[in-house]
This record gives structure tokens, sequence and C-alpha cells, in this order.
């Protein structure tokens, strides 16, 4: 227990909740959606997640969706066959294939574009993928954390962002309160 709690400071009742619920989500394997702010610790609950269940002695594979080229982002997920475009000389194992086992914690997903949301739905769904420029279905086990500063209802109500891909990444929902919210958690996180 000591090491997970390591990763996730805070002894406030809005944290407590936060991490309850997280736990509960790792046990279950299932799709967890982290918001907040930057800099409530996103990546760090992700961790946790990660550390609490089953899967903690599986990889932990992060992603910054943000700071990979669309045109790119595909690749980078589900891997590519080798001559699947100018410069692919070998096959590359994608990020989604590399996590098998484990979390793929896909942070800023709100930055994915539209095209690229619909095949990480259905690769979500089918538990498997086809890399660039392959045939074959290749299976995966990987439990999803995706993260978002960002307002995605409003997104999916400006349809920037798919609604069966939110439902489906939502199945728990945990909302970071940012500190000036759980003020009593500042001398934990300095360290007093």
């Amino acid at each position: 227990q000591q090491k997970r709690r390591d990763f996730v400071s805070g002894k406030s009742p809005n944290i407590q909740t936060v991490l309850s619920y997280a736990q509960k989500a790792s046990s279950a394997s299932v799709s967890v959606l982290i918001t907040g702010e930057t800099g409530t610790g996103k990546e760090v609950l992700a961790k946790f997640i990660h550390q609490s269940g089953p899967r903690q002695t599986k990889p932990f594979i992060a992603v910054n969706c943000a700071a990979i080229q669309n045109t790119m982002l595909e690749a980078e997920l589900f891997g590519y066959e080798a001559g699947a475009f100018t410069g692919a000389e070998r096959k590359k194992f994608g990020l989604m294939e590399v996590a098998d086992g484990g979390v793929l914690f896909l942070d800023e997903i709100s930055s994915m574009p539209l095209d690229m949301q619909a095949k990480l739905l259905r690769a979500i769904e089918s538990q498997s993928f086809r890399r660039v420029g392959g045939n074959l279905e290749v299976k995966v086990d990987v439990q999803i954390v995706a993260a978002s500063n960002r307002n995605l209802p409003n997104l999916v109500e400006k349809h920037e962002f798919r609604e069966d891909l939110f439902y489906r990444l939502r199945v728990v929902d945990l909302e970071i309160p940012p500190l000036r919210e759980r003020k009593e958690d500042i001398p934990e996180l300095v360290g007093f």
C-alpha cells in the first residue's frame, strides 16, 4: 500500500474519493477518463491506476497525443509494416502493442483528430487493430486511461470529439480537483 501511495498524495475528502474510484477502476481493468486542469497530476493518477491493480507488472506506456503530428499518430499507436510508406524499411510495433497486458495512457486525448478517434474507438471495442500497411489483426489486452484538460462534453457538442469514443473512455470518470480546492493537501505535497 505504501508503494502505491508514493504516486498520489492528499488526505482531503475530494482526492480520497478520486483515489478510491481509481483503485476500483484499476482492479476491474476498465477504461478511465481523467480530467482536470493542467498541473493537477493526471499522469500521476494514471501511474497510480497502473500500480494499484493486476497490470502493475506489465508495461505502462504514456502517449502525449498533442506532441505527435497527426499524420504520425496512427503509426505511433498501431505500428506499421515494412514498406507501408516511404522510409518504412522494417516493421515497427505500435505503442498499443507494446502496452499489451498493461496500461496505455493517452494524454491530451482531446487533440486527437476525428479520423484517428474512429480508429482508436474500433481498436478499443475489438481489442485489436491492423498495423499501417498491414492486413492481419493484432490482438491486444490493454487498459486505456485517457486524460484531458479540456471540457470533452463541450467538444462533443461542437462535433470536435466523438461522442461514442467519449462514452467508451469514461467507463470511470475521474476529475482531479485543483489544489486551490483542497488546500489541506498542501503540507503533504510540499513535504511537511
